[in-house]
Order: structure tokens, then sequence, then C-alpha cells
């Protein structure tokens, strides 16, 4: 979505724990970029909502309806971490706003910061964005409790009608994935990668056990290519790979770029020894759930991780980590995740001059040293920042 507005509104969802601390820091940074980078011609109108546990115990519910229709009205989000209440009667709040909304789409780049401690001996040699399936797969949600009158019903089924052999003492889950769910996200990542002069997509999968689920993803994706970007995309079986040779993304055709699969626990290999070869990453639903925070713990972890969920018409940002309870209040809370998820905001607004004035400024805090509790003890001579300083330095860089 590119805004038509100088002014457009964005729903803020402070959240819960550390929300209140992260999100108010990351709003002040993005605000001062956005006054920098159009002299003040542009803003955001944030527009205050509840949901999480803070919702509850206002209104008796975790996602109050008014929230739900001020995401739909706006089109555009900023939510710090929410915990979901118990008692609450949603299963998880992330997963039910991506379900009503049709959030299908998990885009979570991940790249690494100078000065940043980091577990892996080159960590500035990831640079990788992943589209994780957002919808379908385990986040389906549909699944019996072992024992209950509808795991036994489902598992007679199974055993007298498809000649199953499944334990009667067996929960039991179902993994759908469609073709019109897995078409979408891989195309979604196909477009990212052709405008934003990126060398290949990788389907990752687990295909050569589950065939008709996560390898008919590996197939579908492929459809993808060849149907609807066959003058803009190569395979590896198109130039002739053959399986753990070097990466071909560097000879192929000027303009194109190269489609290409890997099996997942293969996958979580590649990404650690030679990242470098991986550019964008298309993935159902739990791959790349654990890819995506794997790959974030090699450049220094989750506070520093930015993430979107975005559909045909909405796009929601957040923080990736959690709510962090036993930190909250007390101003030690990394506000970079939540600042970097409103860089991609301002991106995805097409204000892409704001943006790269938010993620200098924050890598200019980071080189200098000025750092939160998380990142202090592994940066020598390191001067510590409270959420708040931390988000107003980077306010003051991008200024």
């Amino acid at each position: 979505m590119v805004s038509l507005s100088d002014t457009p509104t964005c729903v803020l969802i402070q959240g819960d724990g550390i929300g209140p601390e992260v999100t108010p820091a990351a709003v002040e940074a993005l605000d001062a970029a956005v006054k920098a980078a159009y002299g003040g011609r542009r803003a955001i109108a944030w527009r205050e909502a509840l949901a999480g546990k803070r919702a509850f115990d206002a209104v008796g519910t975790p996602l109050p309806p008014e929230t739900v229709e001020a995401i739909r009205t706006a089109r555009l989000a900023l939510k710090g971490p929410l915990e979901t209440p118990v008692g609450g009667g949603i299963r998880s709040l992330n997963v039910a706003l991506r379900q009503i909304l049709d959030l299908y789409a998990c885009v979570r780049p991940v790249r690494y910061f100078p000065g940043v401690p980091a577990p892996v001996t080159h960590p500035e040699r990831v640079d990788v964005v992943l589209f994780r399936e957002n919808t379908e797969d385990v986040y389906a949600g549909i699944e019996w409790r072992e024992g209950t009158p509808e795991a036994l019903r489902v598992i007679a089924f199974l055993n007298g009608e498809m000649g199953c052999s499944i334990s009667e003492d067996s929960g039991l889950g179902v993994k759908p994935m469609s073709v019109h769910g897995s078409k979408r996200l891989v195309r979604r990542a196909i477009r990212y990668a052709l405008e934003n002069g990126r060398r290949s997509v990788t389907l990752v999968h687990k295909g050569n056990i589950m065939k008709f689920t996560e390898g008919a993803f590996r197939e579908w994706g492929y459809e993808v290519a060849a149907q609807e970007f066959a003058e803009r995309t190569v395979t590896e079986a198109e130039l002739g790979h053959v399986e753990h040779a070097e990466d071909l993304a560097g000879v192929t055709p000027p303009g194109t770029v190269l489609v290409k699969d890997r099996i997942a626990d293969a996958m979580f290999q590649e990404i650690l020894l030679r990242p470098e070869r991986y550019d964008v990453l298309a993935l159902s639903n739990l791959n790349g759930d654990y890819l995506s925070d794997a790959a974030a713990a090699q450049v220094g972890g989750l506070g520093l991780a930015p993430g979107a969920n975005i559909g045909d018409e909405i796009a929601v940002f957040e923080a990736t980590h959690g709510t962090a309870p036993d930190i909250a209040g007390q101003g030690l809370a990394n506000p970079g995740s939540v600042i970097l998820s409103g860089a991609m905001l301002l991106r995805h607004l097409g204000w892409p001059e704001a943006a790269d004035r938010v993620e200098t400024a924050l890598a200019r805090v980071l080189v200098s040293r000025r750092v939160t509790a998380d990142l202090a003890p592994g940066i020598e001579g390191a001067e510590l920042l409270t959420t708040a300083a931390f988000g107003r330095a980077v306010a003051e860089e991008a200024s």
C-alpha cells in the first residue's frame, strides 16, 4: 500500500507487559524521522486502541470489536506485544488478529547491526527476509484433546474408514494447507524479491515426508513462479543445479530472481553455515515460526527483530518478542523491535526516506554503544540506557 494522504491514520496498540514502554519509545523515533524527512509536510495520525490484558481489564474482552473495526478502517496498525488473558476465550490474540483480518503473510526481515553481540562468527552474512504463511498449517488451531468424544470420533473414522492405525489415547490435530493460501504467500514473496532487487526466493518445506501438504506447498510455489512470473524467474533445475553445489543466484539472467527449494531441516543448517546464499524465504507456517526466530538469534536476538503481518488490504506491524512481564515497568526493555517494525510501516506507506532515517539512526546509536540492558553485558564500555532514553536517542539521531 502506498499512502494517498500526508497524514494517514495508524491504529496504535501499546500492548501488555513492556508494551507501554517500548511502543511510545518507537513512536517518538518514528515521528522524529518523518518530521525530519518531510519538513513537517507529513505526519502519522496515531489512534490508540486497546487489545490484550489491558483491554480485558478495561472492557471485559481482550479483543474489542471497536479495535478490530478501527484497524479495518485505517488498514494500518502498530502494536506492542500482547498477553492473552486466561479465560479470555481466545487461544492467542496475535493468531486471532491474523485470522480475523486475513493477514496471511508474516514478514520478518533479519539483518545484522554492527556492534550488537551475536553468537555466530559472521552475523554480518545474514540478510534475509522471511515470508511465513500466517493462517493455515498448525495455526489453523484444529485439534482435539486426547480422550474426548470428538477425538474418539475422529480416530474411529480414520481407523475404520481411512485405513489408519491411531491409538485411542492420542490427541489429534489437522494441518490444512491450501492452494490458495500457499500461492498467495509465495506470490507476495516473489513480488517482494523483484521489487527490492533481491537475488533469490527459497521455498522451505518438509515435503520429503508430508507430501500432500508440505510437498504441495513446494509444487504450488513453483507453479506460481512458472505461471505468473515466467519472464522474471529462473529455477535451479533450469540452470543445471546439483544439490549442495554453489548458490547460482549470482549467475541468473539480469533482472530475474532464482527460485529454489530446501527441505526444512537442511535449511536450518544452511542458515547457520551459509546464510549469504539465501535472500528471501517463503515458508509454511510452522517452519517459518522456527526459522524466523533462529535467524534472529544469529544477529543478536528478538530485541532487534522487526515484523509485519500483511494481507491484501490491511497491515499490522508488531514487536516479535513477548510481553516480558518480569522486567515490565523497569525501563530495561529494548524498543528496537518496535522501532524497526515502524520502519517497515513507513516503507509500506511509501515513505522510504523516513524509513532510512529510522534504520540509520538506530544503527548509529548501537555502534556508539548506547544500548539497553539486554545488550549491555556483551558490549565492552557500553552506556546503559533506559527504554525511553534509547527511543529518545534514536529520535535525536533521526532528526
